[in-house]
């Protein structure tokens, strides 16, 4: 080897050590980088007149493993679909308690069949009926107000499914011109890692709220699909849309058009059902809670309702009411129509004739609604009359509840053990799905950098690098030398 070789070949490891020591410290300071890619250095033997002449950087790689990481955002998507409706139900059933939480909904409904019985032991006391109309009003208003919540967990699903169709438009967005613009960096021969590491992120932003697989298009191009198969980007970024309602009421459906569905360029897609397009995400959990779950929670209610208010407009019950006039619980004031059902829970409220806050008085409730004066202090019917309304075997007259008689206490606790239920099988879920997403989460960190193994072969590069260093120097030696003869 001639002494130009030599140095040739020194020079050349030199440069590749150098840029090989750059990259262990990028890997080693961005090994908890969300989104970023093992670096590697590729070397090629360097010829130049046939002879070697040293070593030539050919790329840089940046190693991932693709499989792992799809997985990974699909579980991910998973565990965020899980969350949402998990979260909804243990909302709904902490707002409606269970049997032995003070103020819960059963909780109401034995308080208010205790208060009666204690009433109708003592028709002429005034504290007794208060304790009554108190655990009437309690009641009416604890289920208006968990009818009310239900609804404004749909208001907010509307409007969280409105900001992460943005989220996700401006990401397909971001990652289109991060396409455009690695393709010219792979294009002018400079490494366009950093750029891959910044689509990455965003990708993986967008996961849990659409599952979605990556399909390399070469060039470090890449394509983005739904796991259902629906294009988000080839090329050119698709668009979601998406009207948001503004308020939520009980009435409003996406099947009668008071609420909207969700479009890409144009074109509907299904968020529920068998051709659903985009499940397993956040956002089709949104979609769910808004659409189903807790609509479906809103009929329960509603249900409960109707049985509560029919029971006690039964003409029997009270004949001092005029027929078609509304009993005890009332529908905002005014009789229930049986084809007002929906929302009826929300509009529940005790009559005004036994409130004196609102005009009435108390003794009605042991006289009659539609007493003009006071009977004798002592009458105790219809309080008895009232207490076995409530507590009766009655069947629904709702379709939300299966046939078959029960009392309001049962009703309610039928009610409370579905919402239950259902909660713990969403929390079986949300383990299930944490624990594949931290399997995956591994997998995905043991193909990502080591720093164990990054130091061992920082210490090989300075081997390599003293290694050539030496030769430069004797080549140095040799020429001065040379110089001296």
């Amino acid at each position: 080897m001639s002494i130009s070789s030599a140095l040739s070949s020194a020079l050349s490891g030199l440069n590749a050590s150098s840029r090989a020591a750059e990259l262990v410290s990028s890997n080693i300071a961005n090994a908890s980088t969300p989104g970023y890619g093992k670096r590697q250095l590729v070397l090629t033997a360097k010829v130049v007149g046939g002879s070697g002449q040293g070593v030539s950087i050919a790329a840089v790689a940046r190693r991932t493993n693709p499989v792992v990481l799809n997985d990974r955002r699909i579980a991910d998507a998973g565990a965020a679909d899980r969350d949402v409706r998990q979260s909804f139900l243990a909302r709904l059933e902490t707002t409606l308690g269970t049997s032995d939480t003070p103020g819960s909904l059963v909780n109401r409904i034995t308080t208010l069949d205790q208060t009666l019985i204690e009433a109708s032991s003592r028709p002429d006391s005034q504290a007794r009926l208060t304790s009554v109309l108190d655990a009437a009003k309690g009641l009416a208003g604890q289920i208006a107000a968990t009818a009310s919540d239900i609804q404004t967990q749909r208001n907010i699903a509307d409007k969280t499914i409105q900001s992460q169709v943005e989220q996700v438009n401006t990401a397909l967005g971001q990652i289109t011109e991060l396409n455009i613009r690695i393709r010219a960096e792979s294009s002018a021969g400079r490494d366009p890692s950093a750029l891959i590491d910044n689509r990455q992120h965003l990708i993986d932003t967008i996961a849990p709220i659409i599952p979605l697989r990556e399909v390399d298009r070469g060039n470090g191009t890449i394509a983005l699909f739904t796991t259902g198969g629906t294009v988000l980007l080839d090329g050119k970024a698709g668009r979601l849309e998406f009207t948001p309602a503004g308020f939520v009421t009980a009435d409003m459906t996406l099947a009668t058009g008071g609420l909207s569905g969700l479009a890409l360029n144009g074109r509907p897609i299904d968020t529920a059902g068998a051709g659903v397009q985009i499940g397993g995400g956040s956002l089709a959990a949104q979609f769910a809670v808004r659409d189903s779950l807790a609509p479906r929670a809103q009929a329960d209610l509603d249900a409960l309702a109707r049985d509560l208010v029919e029971r006690f407009s039964d003409p029997a019950l009270d004949v001092t009411r005029a027929p078609g006039d509304p009993g005890l619980f009332t529908d905002a004031g005014a009789a229930f129509l049986p084809a007002d059902e929906v929302g009826l829970a929300q509009r529940l409220q005790l009559n005004a004739a036994v409130d004196p806050a609102r005009g009435g008085a108390l003794w009605r409730l042991r006289d009659g609604l539609g007493a003009a004066t006071q009977g004798a202090s002592g009458n105790a019917t219809l309080l008895n009359a009232l207490e076995s309304t409530l507590t009766a075997q009655r069947v629904s007259l709702s379709a939300s509840f299966s046939t078959g008689p029960r009392s309001v206490s049962s009703l309610a606790a039928d009610l409370i053990s579905g919402v239950a239920g259902a909660r713990l099988s969403a929390d079986a879920e949300v383990s299930y799905a944490s624990a594949t997403v931290t399997a995956l989460r591994g997998l995905e960190l043991a193909d990502g950098v080591d720093t164990d193994e990054e130091l061992q072969n920082l210490l090989q590069i300075e081997q390599a690098y003293s290694a050539n260093a030496r030769v430069i120097q004797t080549v140095g030696s040799m020429i001065q030398t040379l110089l001296e003869l």
